[in-house]
């Protein structure tokens, strides 16, 4: 019986549906559908029981080309006269014209499913009684319903070709399977536990593979099917973390890798692929000892042995690019941070930004593959582009091009892992190129993680200055133990802008929350900008002014137009590296102190400098934000207010500050919004020449701790300026403003050298 027909019940015969249930009584009238069809399979004729079979037959046959034709043609509705109507009555069809069709089908791009209200609406509108308008919108579901099907059921035919052609392959290599001991035949089954330890690590790989293709699929555009051989809205952040950029300066992808861009849609399940092989080899080089990472000589570190590398892990990315240089890193640390706000602060691009501002200058989020599943990131996939720095104008940054990807192994376990993804789409632009890189997380008692850092990248480093050198490739300058004691000190900075335990007894102490807030996150933004502007970036064009050598003062300009965090106008920024044959924290402690600030400070005028509020945020009595007075030695009032942040690790310590408008840090100070304090900040960058190597231990809180070798070796510093010498942006530079910038920088660095050398001597 043609499903959609109506007669009366007691001429009904019992009826089979699809699943082999058979359906009796229907009520008195009742619509009869197989149960394989769906809602809205096409209604056809109200017919009688006198209706001739002849007229039957002819009726099914133009109710199926009616159907066929997307619900473009549709039967008048019966008046009132009609609704009992004689033997033998034909209907009358309606073909809806062009108009009414493309508004229908504009509606049901909106609207698929509309309610009495809509069809009403719309048949006023079209001229169409609203019954008409309800089997034009159900039979167009039913045509989507039946395309879906039939291209489902092709693309599952294909699969089930394709296993079936496996497990012929599988079959024959079995039955021609011989044993490698006597060479004679072998039953399925007589295999050896590496063997079968291999077919279960294969078949969990599969899975994975699997899992992330599903995911993917969904972006990809299409099911990834074609590489078998390769082995919502984010979820809201439980705080905040990192102030807003700079307006072009920070993550603008725009002139970051300016030949890189959002990955085709071709290389998508590529990508995926080398994720989740990266992910695999990223855990086994965080848990693996020897041979693969062998201890230096100092037995301070691990060195990674890169033939048992290439032994254990043959594919990669690919053979290492002529004239690279390999640099391999392992760290782990506990850090007072749990596991799943690390993992958010990883998947955010600006809250890692922020984090890791003295090693990130710039960085973006070019595409995003997956979000993740389960309402977290287990699964997140995100093409990124970043730039790694020192802070020096003598130390080019590092570009990549790379596929973060985060999963969950277990219960409190997580890694993130980041791998470079040109050699997809090669670039002779790219300078560096990162194996799978970054970190294990797993949870431990207390609110603490521990965190198992791996930095591996393959480098040109032709353009580092020899002053660097020794630096560079001893891993402070880019390895594993400069992220992870920068994690660590992070980690304090954002337990003390938690902290509600803030002790009261303590002269300067900020005690009001929302006050501590609003400063540290001033102090914060001044950091990320001092760091952006020092060092020697692709979007930053310094000009060496003439000097002697290593100590040269590199200028550059930049137009500073309604930006509410930096007065108008132009910025001239100086900056200088140098060597001090003192250790790195008596630099930092010297360069720190305000009793010492007089020595080498040009612009306080020779005035006495008290600190008048502090908010202390690590361990090191070093880390701390500080706000100044600079009182005038011809005058008992202020006049004068610096806000100075210092921290310190054993790989980098930073003194940065900046004049600020007393009117605004009161606002500050009570909580108003930072964001419209006006700053330009300069500072010090310190780091260890590399001449001696410093073992780090962990401390009893869990955090690192160096020894006695850092305080060891020389320093090396940069002293940075940023000054504005015209406040029309349209102004042109003078020399003069030039020449006395170069000035400043070098009596400063004059003043330094001569107070650390008698101190020294």
């Amino acid at each position: 019986m043609l499903a959609g027909v109506m007669i009366p019940a007691r001429s009904t015969p019992p009826m089979i549906s699809g699943n082999g249930n058979v359906s009796g009584d229907f009520g008195t009238c009742s619509l009869v559908q197989p149960s394989n069809m769906m809602e809205g399979q096409l209604h056809a004729l109200e017919m009688t029981q006198h209706t001739s079979e002849s007229e039957l037959a002819r009726m099914r046959d133009e109710e199926f080309d009616s159907a066929t034709k997307s619900g473009s043609e549709n039967h008048d509705v019966a008046s009132g006269d009609e609704q009992n109507p004689r033997p033998n009555k034909k209907k009358r069809y309606h073909r809806h014209t062009q108009h009414q069709i493309q508004e229908m089908e504009a509606f049901f791009k909106e609207c698929p499913h509309p309610d009495d209200k809509q069809r009403k609406e719309l048949g006023r509108e079209l001229g169409l009684e609203p019954l008409q308008v309800k089997f034009w919108f159900q039979n167009k579901r039913t045509q989507l319903k039946a395309q879906h099907d039939r291209q489902e059921n092709s693309q599952l035919r294909a699969e089930n070709e394709k296993l079936r052609a496996d497990n012929m392959k599988f079959g024959e290599a079995l039955s021609t399977a011989s044993c490698p001991n006597c060479g004679g035949p072998t039953a399925v089954g007589q295999m050896s536990f590496d063997e079968h330890q291999l077919g279960l690590e294969n078949a969990r790989l599969r899975e994975e593979i699997d899992r992330i293709s599903t995911i993917a699929a969904k972006f990809v555009g299409k099911p990834v099917v074609d590489y078998p051989l390769l082995s919502s809205p984010m979820p809201s952040r439980p705080f905040e973390f990192g102030a807003q950029p700079d307006t072009g300066e920070i993550y603008s992808a725009g002139d970051l890798l300016r030949s890189i861009s959002s990955p085709p849609k071709a290389d998508k399940p590529m990508i995926i692929e080398l994720a989740v092989a990266a992910m695999e080899e990223l855990v086994r080089m965080a848990q693996m000892g020897e041979p693969l990472w062998m201890p230096s000589l100092d037995r301070t570190t691990c060195v990674l042995n890169e033939e048992e590398y290439i032994r254990i892990f043959p594919r990669g990315i690919g053979p290492k690019p002529n004239g690279f240089k390999c640099e391999a890193s392992r760290e782990t640390a506990v850090v007072i941070m749990n596991h799943i706000d690390l993992v958010e602060i990883f998947m955010d691009v600006h809250q890692w930004s922020t984090v890791f501002s003295g090693i990130v200058s710039k960085a973006s989020t070019l595409d995003v593959l997956s979000t993740g599943v389960a309402g977290n990131y287990n699964g997140a996939l995100q093409v990124m582009a970043a730039e790694f720095q020192v802070p020096s104008p003598l130390v080019p940054t590092r570009e990549s091009y790379y596929v973060r990807y985060c999963k969950q192994h277990a219960e409190g376990t997580w890694a993130v892992v980041d791998v470079s993804c040109d050699n997809i789409r090669p670039s002779p632009t790219i300078r560096c190129r990162r194996r799978p890189s970054g970190c294990l997380i797993q949870e431990i008692p207390n609110g603490y993680s521990k965190v198992t850092w791996v930095e591996h990248v393959e480098v040109d480093d032709s353009g580092v200055h020899d002053l660097y050198k020794q630096l560079v490739s001893s891993g402070y300058a880019f390895g594993a133990r400069r992220w992870i004691t920068t994690l660590d000190r992070q980690c304090e900075r954002l337990a003390s802008v938690m902290a509600t335990n803030v002790p009261t007894g303590d002269v300067g102490v900020i005690t009001n929350q929302d006050g501590r807030k609003s400063m540290l996150k001033l102090a914060e933004r001044m950091v990320i900008s001092f760091c952006a502007g020092v060092s020697a970036s692709t979007a930053h064009t310094w000009t060496t002014l003439s000097g002697t050598g290593a100590d040269d003062v590199r200028v550059m300009t930049r137009k500073s137009v309604d930006d509410p965090g930096k007065p108008s106008g132009i910025v001239l920024s100086a900056a200088t590296s140098f060597w001090l044959p003192v250790s790195p924290k008596r630099v930092f402690d010297f360069l720190r102190d305000e009793n010492s600030r007089s020595e080498w400070d040009i612009l306080s005028n020779g005035g006495v400098v008290q600190e008048i509020a502090h908010i202390a945020n690590g361990r090191d009595t070093g880390n701390c934000v500080s706000l100044f007075r600079v009182n005038s030695v011809n005058s008992s009032e202020s006049n004068m207010l610096i806000l100075q942040e210092s921290c310190t690790d054993p790989t980098a310590s930073f003194v940065i500050y900046a004049p600020v408008d007393i009117v605004a840090m009161n606002v500050v100070l009570n909580g108003g919004d930072p964001d419209y304090v006006a700053l330009l900040p300069s500072g010090f960058a310190i780091l260890p020449d590399g001449s001696a190597v410093a073992a780090t231990t962990l401390s009893a809180d869990g955090g690192i701790a160096a020894d006695a070798a850092c305080s060891s070796g020389g320093s090396l510093l940069t002293v940075a300026f940023q000054i504005l010498v015209d406040s029309v942006p349209t102004a042109k530079l003078s020399l003069g403003s030039v020449a006395t910038v170069n000035n400043l920088i070098a009596c400063t660095v004059e003043r330094i050298k001569a107070s650390l050398s008698c101190e020294n001597a």
